[in-house]
């Protein structure tokens, strides 16, 4: 991880790409403080579990607001590429160098993605399922793909699909030639090859496979506001059509849209969502020019890849605990209900990991792989 101080201004950046980024992190960031888990706990029997429960991944055949959090990412992630890429061309780079920072970032992303499940209670463990490491094969197909025409990745990333499909519907192992069944699937018996394990939750590491399409269309909508800013049509146009798509094959029972494996119909349906999100933001911050109030959400975004790993790695295993401790004993003090305490510590965890975005985004320090 590379920690480069940026001395030009903020404002110059594309803020709509920092904001989206900026609110999943924070989404993800009150999640791991365990927000959610007490809202819900508290809204037991109340109209608003209905509302709290969509902060919660659906448990297999169905869809969530949760469940778009990871594409959003993944999607973020291809269309900064693609400016990233655009610099680098500009700067008179070669392809081959591009591919060796590509490379090395891939590198990166796949070794703290590991390293984020490796350290368990009962000692090392080999896994394959954090978002990281799924990014680090999805960033590298997009980018070998990038130069292609559009038709082309467009066909490309339909060919992701078929061959997802496939894979699910033809390979009759024993055992696991169930399509579309929790822990009898394709996807369950890939990880027993590669980890000797399943995932007790149902998620599998060839997920990295149909979720590429999300990067790569990222990527694309990247290129498309390069070369016109004012192109928000095509986008929503898209939106439209993969929702459609997405929502028709699971409402005719051909593909289930299933989040945990990453069904064809649920990248379609997801990708519909991404696409919306950042046509509205694009067009609201970057067209529009609204800019003001926004730096809640930035100084998260612009430090995505460190508060991440800090809330997962340090945060899960100590940050977390330790300032829990202290709030919930000051409360305690003042006989502080228990599920009030609660959330005002889930609150506390995360001010405190916003605060640590915003010094350093004070000091002009960004931390990039």
């Amino acid at each position: 991880m590379t920690v480069i101080p940026i001395n030009t201004p903020p404002t110059q950046r594309l803020l709509s790409l920092d904001f989206m980024r900026g609110c999943i992190m924070v989404l993800l960031a009150l999640e791991s403080a365990g927000l959610y888990e007490h809202l819900f706990d508290a809204s037991k029997g109340a109209p608003l579990q209905n509302f709290f429960i969509q902060f919660f991944h659906h448990p297999w055949n169905g869809l969530r607001f949760w469940d778009l959090i990871q594409p959003s990412f993944m999607f973020m992630a291809g269309a900064a590429m693609a400016f990233s890429l655009h610099k680098q061309q500009q700067r008179g780079m070669e392809w081959k160098e591009s591919f060796k920072k590509v490379i090395r970032r891939c590198f990166l992303l796949f070794f703290w993605g590991v390293l984020d499940y490796a350290v368990r209670p009962t000692g090392l463990s080999f896994e394959l399922w954090d978002v990281l490491t799924q990014l680090s094969f999805t960033t590298l197909l997009a980018f070998l793909v990038f130069r292609w025409s559009t038709v082309a990745q467009i066909l490309f990333c339909l060919g992701l699909l078929l061959v997802t499909e496939c894979l699910y519907r033809f390979t009759k192992i024993p055992g696991f030639d169930q399509p579309f069944t929790d822990q009898h699937n394709f996807g369950n018996y890939v990880d027993l090859l590669l980890m000797n394990k399943i995932n007790k939750g149902g998620w599998v590491a060839i997920n990295c496979i149909p979720t590429a399409v999300h990067t790569i269309a990222g990527s694309l909508v990247g290129k498309l506001l390069l070369t016109d800013r004012a192109k928000i049509r095509p986008i929503l146009l898209w939106g439209v059509i993969c929702l459609i798509a997405g929502f028709a094959l699971d409402a005719s029972g051909i593909t289930p849209i299933i989040k945990r494996i990453a069904t064809s119909s649920f990248t379609l349906a997801s990708l519909g969502w991404c696409l919306f999100e950042l046509a509205a933001c694009y067009w609201w911050i970057d067209i529009k020019g609204h800019r003001k109030n926004l730096l809640f959400f930035t100084v998260v975004g612009m430090n995505s890849i460190f508060i991440y790993l800090f809330f997962e790695i340090v945060g899960d295993r100590w940050f977390t605990g330790y300032i829990s401790s202290i709030t919930n004993g000051l409360m305690d003090f003042i006989h502080t209900p228990e599920t009030p305490k609660l959330i005002l510590t889930s609150l506390s965890v995360f001010g405190l990991e916003w605060y640590l975005c915003y010094f350093l985004y004070k000091k002009r320090i960004f931390f990039k792989l």
